[in-house]
């Protein structure tokens, strides 16, 4: 087990594939952990590639800070996580909260974000009141009370009826709730519109086209603010492709780092 014990909160974190390679960081989605990437870790382990993964605070085996988080806490967390591993220069793969993160850090540190993959996320996610309802729901019933209506969001109707699914529903239900309200607190506050406008790096959007939670037309709005980006959409999948269909989601992201950064 590793953590990283930075100023803000204790990060933990694990790593895969070449010690030397090329540095590629996975940021998780609301409610997930590192486990989330698993499968694409798994796909890309022939390569020559340095495969970091971390939770974010206040999920997984990470430390839970009282809420709320702001987007700039979130941030500083991921950047304070780089310099403890001395990254200088690194890939973001971010979906959902983790894209938001990852915009938010590649518009702070441009020289230390060369490329950001944007899957299932946006510069801004949702409004303020449906948040604080979410919120209020959790303070009130707990976060089981809303997981059922989660997942639906996150998957398709067929995969909700494999075993596996209800293995992330644990996963969801097991989340601190201090943890995923700080977090939802972030999420409702940004709006990155003008961070991501003014990107300019190598940028690939990917978005299921069954997600309800960041549907493909804001996906593809938020990739289309950068010059040069691109854009793809994986079928029969949800929220996270990465679970759903991690063939095509990692081979998007490899023909992303062979043509895109010559990785």
């Amino acid at each position: 087990m590793k953590i990283a014990r930075l100023q803000s909160a204790d990060i933990h974190w694990c790593e895969d594939g070449d010690p030397s390679g090329r540095p590629i960081v996975f940021a998780n989605s609301l409610g997930t952990d590192l486990r989330l990437w698993d499968k694409v870790v798994e796909r890309l382990s022939d390569l020559d590639l340095r495969l970091i993964r971390f939770d974010k605070r206040g999920h997984g085996l990470s430390s839970c800070p009282a809420a709320p988080y702001s987007m700039d806490d979130l941030v500083d967390d991921a950047q304070q996580f780089l310099d403890h591993l001395n990254i200088k220069s690194c890939v973001f793969v971010g979906l959902s909260v983790g894209g938001m993160i990852g915009q938010a850090l590649a518009s702070r540190q441009p020289e230390r974000i060369e490329g950001l993959v944007l899957a299932d996320t946006a510069v801004k996610m949702g409004e303020p009141a449906m948040w604080r309802d979410r919120i209020t729901k959790i303070r009130t019933d707990g976060l089981a009370s809303i997981a059922d209506a989660i997942m639906e969001r996150w998957f398709c109707v067929d995969f909700l009826k494999d075993a596996e699914a209800g293995g992330w529903r644990n996963m969801l239900i097991r989340t601190p709730e201090e943890g995923y309200i700080g977090c939802c607190e972030a999420i409702a506050s940004a709006n990155l519109t003008e961070k991501t406008a003014g990107l300019r790096l190598p940028v690939l959007g990917i978005a299921g086209t069954e997600d309800l939670a960041s549907p493909p037309e804001i996906v593809r709005a938020t990739t289309a603010l950068v010059p040069g980006s691109h854009y793809v959409e994986i079928q029969k999948a949800g929220h996270l492709p990465c679970v759903e269909q991690p063939d095509a989601f990692t081979g998007h992201l490899i023909k992303f780092l062979k043509e895109g950064l010559n990785v």
